[in-house]
């Protein structure tokens, strides 16, 4: 097995933090600081999508095989999904290819019209043939996982959530935070975090339930976050008094992560991981898809001492923590793509 001290990894995305989108794809990011932390050297090819659309698909075979001629890596591990993971595994590469998928790139895009629906399906049917040609799978959470393709080899997946950086998502004074951002004392602040365009993150929901707190009499403040640059993301976790979720569908969602590592209560719908986050953490709640019951969990933080113990818990999805065991998958599928090239080798030479 090469050591991490060795082992020098291409990475290919189409989502990765630009100049003008610093907050594009930035667990990716992160995932590469762990890596490359970790020892190993990495190089990443970051295809545009937002910036260039589809067109950027068209020659990924051809700069991926640039790529591995110019840098030798000793795997190429592929961080997204859908076109572009299975471009990539068409690719006639003569190393391994791991393929991450994130969420939507397995479950579709079925709340945003009927024209990201298609796409969605069609993204959904690409990343399952990728799956099928992978050498090593990597899935955020354990429905991700139920997602794929029953004829997907289950001994080459595995389930790793995405790393977070405790030293830059931990605990800050709340009151220094929320006059930073200019938030007012004694009231509920709620985070939600990104955009209003992505039905998938169903805001609508979101701010039904905080209609519902204020007119019950909660002194209430809701937060869109967007667009945030994420050495800034902390700010905003420690300034609320909680982090709420509604999303539809997600894999493993890392702002629910980034809240605990910051000890700030989340409330949460049934999606991804998240139960398994929040069930262990007292003053952390999983609801219905309701207004009234997301409202319910909101006044139960209200009245709460405002803080929660998840600090602690989030330090085994640390990067460092999170390289360790991407590292071993490294390890295990260079391990089975050698002895697969002997073995045909072999019987090669008995023809």
């Amino acid at each position: 097995m090469v050591s991490p001290s060795h082992l020098r990894i291409g990475v290919l995305t189409n989502l990765y933090p630009t100049a003008s989108c610093r907050a594009q794809g930035t667990f990716i990011e992160q995932q590469v600081v762990g890596l490359r932390n970790a020892g190993a050297t990495v190089e990443v090819l970051h295809l545009d999508r937002q910036a260039k659309g589809v067109l950027v698909y068209r020659y990924v075979g051809s700069q991926l095989l640039a790529l591995v001629e110019s840098f030798s890596p000793d795997l190429v591990h592929v961080m997204y999904g859908g076109v572009l993971a299975d471009r990539a595994t068409c690719a006639r590469l003569a190393v391994p290819t791991v393929v991450s998928f994130c969420g939507s790139d397995l479950l579709g895009d079925k709340p945003n019209g009927w024209s990201r629906r298609i796409m969605g399906q069609f993204g959904v049917f690409a990343s399952q043939r990728a799956a099928l040609r992978a050498d090593g799978i990597i899935v955020k959470s354990d429905a991700l996982r139920d997602a794929l393709n029953p004829a997907v080899d289950r001994n080459k997946v595995w389930t790793i959530s995405n790393g977070i950086d405790p030293t830059r998502f931990c605990p800050l004074d709340k009151t220094r935070c929320q006059q930073l951002l200019d938030w007012g004392p004694s009231r509920l602040h709620v985070l939600f975090a990104n955009g209003k365009d992505n039905r998938i993150k169903r805001i609508q929901l979101a701010e039904a339930a905080i209609q519902f707190l204020q007119s019950a009499g909660v002194p209430v403040d809701f937060h869109v976050m967007t667009g945030v640059p994420h050495d800034q993301v902390p700010i905003y976790l420690n300034a609320a008094d909680a982090l709420l979720l509604t999303s539809v569908q997600e894999g493993s969602p890392n702002i629910v992560k980034e809240a605990l590592a910051c000890d700030r209560p989340v409330v949460s719908v049934d999606v991804g991981d998240v139960r398994q986050r929040l069930e262990p953490i007292d003053g952390c709640y999983v609801a219905e898809p309701t207004p009234e019951a997301l409202a319910g969990a909101l006044r139960k933080v209200f009245l709460g001492n405002g803080r929660v113990n998840g600090h602690t818990r989030m330090r085994s999805l640390s990067l460092t923590a999170v390289s360790r065991d991407l590292m071993h998958v490294y390890g295990e599928v260079l391990a089975r793509f050698q002895r697969n090239v002997v073995s045909r080798e072999s019987a090669a030479h008995v023809v």
